[in-house]
């Protein structure tokens, strides 16, 4: 009996040892996507309106390689200043946690940005870009994908250069912008 009381007790030690209770950006995203402020934008693969047909091997494994977008953007206004520093300082803390490996920083204070990623150099899950600006507000975007390496990256942005981008998926961003 007393062998099974402590085996009931390991079991829910290891249980609750084994709980994170870190917030992720994912459900940070969630949680924010329908609040009064914030503006979400899901982007699939299809904004990129290109010929496949033309594309290299290695245009071809980033575009592969791409999952979706997430978009997440906060616009500052009058009313919501507190909001809005309260809100971007739970972002840089999510930031901060190890899963998030940062690769570059520009700025500081009130305008800044930053460049992290999840995975490891040559397989990389997520990439993330946040930044903020004092009189605008901030955005987050993850750019989520499988086996991602900085070269993808490299070859979605020439990618994104050279192709007819399908505007309706950013329409949405448009009321940010104004």
């Amino acid at each position: 009996m007393r062998f099974a009381l402590y085996f009931a007790l390991l079991i829910l030690l290891l249980l609750l040892s084994g709980c994170n209770n870190k917030p992720t950006l994912q459900e940070y995203f969630v949680e924010k996507s329908e609040k009064k402020g914030f503006l979400s934008v899901d982007v699939s693969p299809s904004i990129i309106n290109i010929d496949k047909t033309k594309l290299t091997n290695e245009q071809k494994t980033a575009l592969t390689s791409f999952d979706k977008m997430n978009i997440l953007a906060f616009k500052l206004d009058s009313t919501n200043k507190a909001q809005y520093d309260i809100e971007s300082k739970k972002v840089m803390q999510i930031l901060k946690d190890e899963k998030y490996q940062e690769l570059m920083k520009v700025g500081s204070g009130k305008d800044a940005a930053s460049v992290s990623f999840v995975g490891d150099e040559n397989h990389i899950k997520e990439f993330i870009l946040f930044a903020k600006k004092k009189e605008s507000g901030f955005a987050v975007v993850r750019i989520l994908g499988n086996d991602m390496n900085p070269n993808n990256i490299m070859n979605m942005i020439s990618l994104l250069k050279s192709s007819n981008i399908d505007m309706a998926q950013l329409k949405p961003l448009q009321s940010l912008i104004k």
